[in-house]
């Protein structure tokens, strides 16, 4: 199942998910001026963050605003890119994020699960109801396929509807967590884990504990890293032997180039060194 193919690549390279979510504006301004249009930019510098990368880098999330922003050309760029994840044997996450029902599910299940915009996992909210989720496990069970359903994120807004309280004493996320957990039990892995994983923000360690005891079977996705307030010592609460999770980072590795003076002639080595810095910062907390 694909979430053994995850496991086994963060056992080899470690928690680090690159996020592309490539504004043109980050783009080094000699790839800008040397294309013609927005997609060859955009496709040079993340095929360059790629090729800088595989070696380190568990997977790939690549988040589909950022190209609808720049409408068909960015839409191009975002499926060259999707390509070329699969073609290097890389896996790729869609951050699309839906959260819909009946034939309108479908149709976003078919478009990221087959043809132009074709990935591994996506990103799914369920807080229109796990109806939404339904359309897609098709994929999964037929299609090696994975979802990463939002539980608990990391943005100041949570609070708003997932921490509110509810009749039993719990908080609404935890009631999502354990539905996905649930239902993610008829798509398991033989790594433990289900291919049903979850999107859980790092910014709450304690939280974190509890929620890696609760939910076993789920692989979280764990935004919040770095630029959000993140530390390796949350990462390491959400982590079970230094795995059962992939860490996301977007604009500290895509800009950490410009740290660096002249760091936009070696912006791939600058994206790689940053994931090296992550990823070993998170081995060396998880390990204790």
């Amino acid at each position: 199942m694909i979430i053994d193919e995850l496991y086994e690549t963060v056992n080899k390279k470690g928690n680090v998910c690159v996020g592309l979510d490539t504004s043109f504006f980050y783009i080094p301004e000699g790839i800008r001026e040397k294309h013609e249009n927005v997609e060859d930019s955009i496709f040079e510098f993340n095929r360059t963050i790629i090729d800088s990368t595989l070696d380190v880098a568990a997977c790939y999330k690549v988040q589909i605003a950022y190209y609808e922003a720049l409408g068909i050309e960015g839409l191009r760029a975002y499926s060259k890119t999707l390509k070329y994840i699969k073609d290097k044997k890389a896996l790729s996450i869609a951050d699309i994020k839906r959260g819909d029902i009946a034939k309108t599910a479908e149709m976003y299940a078919k478009a990221h699960f087959e043809g132009e915009f074709e990935s591994d996992f996506v990103t799914l909210n369920p807080y229109m109801g796990f109806d939404t989720i339904d359309p897609y496990l098709p994929y999964v069970k037929n299609n090696n396929k994975g979802l990463f359903i939002l539980i608990r994120t990391s943005n100041r807004g949570a609070r708003d509807l997932q921490y509110i309280s509810t009749r039993k004493n719990t908080k609404v996320y935890n009631i999502v967590g354990e539905r996905v957990s649930s239902l993610g039990e008829k798509y398991m892995g033989d790594c433990g884990y289900s291919s049903l994983g979850g999107v859980m923000g790092c910014t709450h360690q304690e939280e974190g504990i509890k929620l890696r005891k609760k939910l076993k079977n789920v692989f979280f996705l764990i935004p919040g890293y770095g630029a959000q307030g993140g530390t390796a010592e949350d990462i390491a609460a959400y982590l079970k032997k230094g795995n059962g999770g992939i860490v996301n980072s977007s604009r500290g590795i895509l800009l950490a180039y410009k740290k660096e003076e002249d760091g936009f002639k070696n912006y791939g080595q600058c994206a790689r060194q940053e994931c090296i810095k992550i990823r070993d910062d998170i081995f060396k907390i998880s390990q204790k």
